[in-house]
């Protein structure tokens, strides 16, 4: 924890430890910066929501999430950069140095990689925010195994909603994939394996209106985009997965952002401010994966290299 009145000095200081942070300290390390990297909740970030990755190169047949973060972590720890559980609040410019506030105290720092990631979207829908915890979960390797042999619900058509009903149709007993269209952004490898299990079911061009029940989830309401129709579908867990937020209301205003709040950078990944660099998710870009990532991870050490010199 940090003394809430010390300003520790940093070449550089890197806002996220998911698999961009992690990568962006192993290069950092390797240029021999001074480097922090602060964590708000965990290392890894949403990656470790998944419980496998199978298109990680040098992992045929894929790999555990866990165990993939774990070898990016150890890499990092061998060259002593450390990690630090602690929330970013804001950031100031002074004087060409960054103050970095968090909610246990400052830190000072010549220049920032921001790679705080995102958080899941939710729904929008009536007993949503309600039934959280009570069989709406936006996350199927933590709370699968509680459907064992249960109906549920999964919300989405993106590669995170099929690789999610894939996994949890090991738990569940019948699994509905509810999805506004007819064609899906998932990649079509994870389409067919999903098409070919006899678990899950289809429900396209439609929409929740309400997730139902009182104290936990006993259905859902569906709203037929081809006709307009309405039904409700008995199940006992609703999973989202419809898209990201990016975590990035600590510069909400001093960097250049999209409407979504995603921060806008140049081929370096530098944002609008000098000695800013931003990289992994909560950057503007068409591919959101560990992969790339881990590319621009590396790029935005490098960038700070060069700014440093």
């Amino acid at each position: 924890m940090a003394d809430p009145m010390a300003k520790i000095s940093y070449d550089l200081i890197i806002i996220g430890a998911g698999p961009s942070g992690l990568v962006a300290g192993l290069y950092a390390g390797r240029y021999r910066l001074n480097t922090l990297i602060l964590e708000r909740i965990a290392v890894g970030g949403q990656i470790i929501l998944s419980h496998s990755i199978e298109n990680f190169p040098g992992f045929p047949g894929g790999i555990a999430t866990s165990e993939l973060i774990e070898r990016f972590k150890k890499q990092v720890d061998d060259l002593n950069i450390p990690i630090k559980r602690e929330e970013v609040l804001g950031i100031s410019p002074r004087d060409g140095i960054y103050n970095i506030k968090t909610k246990d105290g400052n830190y000072e720092t010549k220049s920032v990689i921001i790679a705080s990631g995102t958080q899941p979207r939710p729904l929008g829908v009536g007993g949503e925010d309600r039934l959280i915890g009570r069989g709406v979960s936006y996350c199927g390797t933590c709370d699968g195994p509680l459907f064992k042999n249960k109906e549920i619900v999964v919300v989405g058509g993106g590669d995170r909603a099929i690789e999610e009903a894939i996994f949890l149709s090991g738990y569940a007993s019948k699994v509905s994939l509810i999805h506004r269209r007819q064609g899906f952004r998932a990649s079509k490898i994870l389409e067919e394996s999903a098409k070919n299990n006899p678990r899950i079911n289809f429900i396209l061009e439609s929409v929740i209106e309400e997730i139902v029940g009182q104290n936990k989830v006993e259905g859902v309401k569906i709203r037929s985009l081809a006709n307009n129709s309405l039904r409700e579908l008995g199940c006992q867990g609703v999973f989202i997965f419809v898209g990201i937020t990016p975590n990035t209301a600590f510069v909400k205003g001093q960097l250049q952002m999209d409407e979504a709040g995603f921060i806008i950078t140049d081929e370096d990944l530098n944002t609008s401010l000098k000695g800013i660099f931003a990289c992994g998710d909560c950057r503007k870009k068409s591919l959101y994966q560990v992969i790339n990532g881990c590319g621009e991870g590396a790029q935005a050490a490098h960038s700070v290299h060069k700014y440093l010199q």
